[in-house]
């Protein structure tokens, strides 16, 4: 009991904890979760600061953890601003000095929790925050010490960055996105990680698409097509079927930009494939607003096919690519309306009315 012996309450309120945590992760529930913290926080009445600081720091980087992982099935931010504050007490007595490669650990969480607070908000300061504390974990996580570990840092950095380059008008950013991505795939290799691989080549391929879609060449649209397919070789429909629709869906919009972008519709038809490979998956009733994006995202491409026809005066062939969009079009708005997704909608009946009026 807490009386009896209370250091050894506490190291079991903590196991407790973590056993939790490991139910919670499986389910989709928050009520393991919830334990899990209530377990930490019990645990940290006996672990103190003053008392046992390195089981007390190992306690609020768990407790950060759990913290975070309902933080990110929720709307709001308030379970996300707990698990930073967690992770920040951690690192008073988790010092790089001390204990370099548990400091590193929370360093990256603290990463995670902040990119995901990040791409919660309008600003940059908590994404620019992640990017130092992915950095920070770098210095200790090293590619000859833990290379899994390092791999793994450097592809979130690769999201962080990726994220503050779609925010901004340059590429500085996205460049480095691409370079962390690189970096990582130096050890998530296909033969030692094959679905961490694949999933870093389908993040530097959206990086390679954003940098393609500013610049006026198609190297890195080429380049992002490769990095999408090389994700699909991994990414299977039957392995990883909702994933293997969003990199479908990725390199559908890659295709595109390169087929509004040459003169025949060859890229074009490769992204009505890729889409409608995405929607085998990303079906209505599974995920309604991927399937009604995909949908869009095809209306979008008969659009461009409408601008190909016009250019060689093929009048029947703009209609039939019009009817053909606003089927599309259509489909997207049974799922995006104006009460629930106004920015989608907009999207979407600007540009029905871009189709219609061609």
């Amino acid at each position: 009991t807490q009386e009896r012996v209370p250091l050894d309450w506490a190291m079991t309120q903590n196991n407790l904890g973590n056993a939790l945590v490991t139910l919670g992760e499986r389910e989709s529930s928050t009520e393991w979760l919830d334990e899990a913290v209530a377990a930490y926080r019990a645990a940290l009445e006996e672990y103190t600061k003053e008392r046992v600081p390195l089981q007390w720091a190992t306690t609020q980087n768990n407790l950060g953890v759990a913290l975070q992982i309902l933080g990110e099935r929720e709307s709001g931010a308030a379970q996300l601003d707990e698990a930073v504050t967690a992770y920040r007490a951690a690192l008073e007595e988790w010092t790089q000095e001390r204990v370099p490669l548990d400091w590193a650990r929370t360093q990256n969480n603290l990463g995670t929790a902040l990119q995901a607070l990040g791409e919660r908000e309008s600003g940059t300061e908590r994404l620019d925050e992640a990017v130092a504390a992915y950095r920070a974990a770098l210095e200790e996580w090293t590619q000859e010490r833990v290379p899994l570990n390092w791999a793994m840092t450097q592809n979130n950095l690769g999201n962080a960055l990726t994220t503050l380059g779609q925010r901004d008008s340059g590429t500085e950013r996205l460049d480095e996105a691409v370079t962390a991505y690189r970096a990582a795939l130096e050890e998530w290799t296909q033969e030692r990680v094959p679905l961490q691989w694949a999933g870093t080549q389908n993040n530097l391929g959206i990086a390679l698409r954003t940098l393609g879609e500013r610049e006026s060449g198609t190297a890195r649209l080429d380049e992002a097509v490769a990095a999408y397919r090389a994700a699909l070789e991994e990414r299977t429909q039957e392995r990883v079927p909702l994933n293997w629709a969003a990199t479908q869906n990725n390199l559908g919009v890659a295709l595109q930009t390169l087929g509004a972008r040459e003169s025949g519709t060859a890229r074009l038809n490769e992204a009505v494939e890729a889409y409608s490979a995405a929607l085998e998956e990303w079906t209505q009733e599974r995920v309604p607003l991927q399937w009604a994006m995909t949908q869009n995202n095809l209306a979008r491409v008969y659009r461009a096919y409408m601008e190909k026809c016009h250019a060689v005066d093929d009048a029947s062939g703009v209609e039939h690519h019009r009817k053909t969009g606003l089927v599309h079009i259509e489909h997207a708005l049974t799922v995006f309306n104006v009460e629930t997704t106004p920015a989608y909608h907009a999207i979407a009946t600007s540009l029905k009315d871009a189709l219609i009026a061609f």
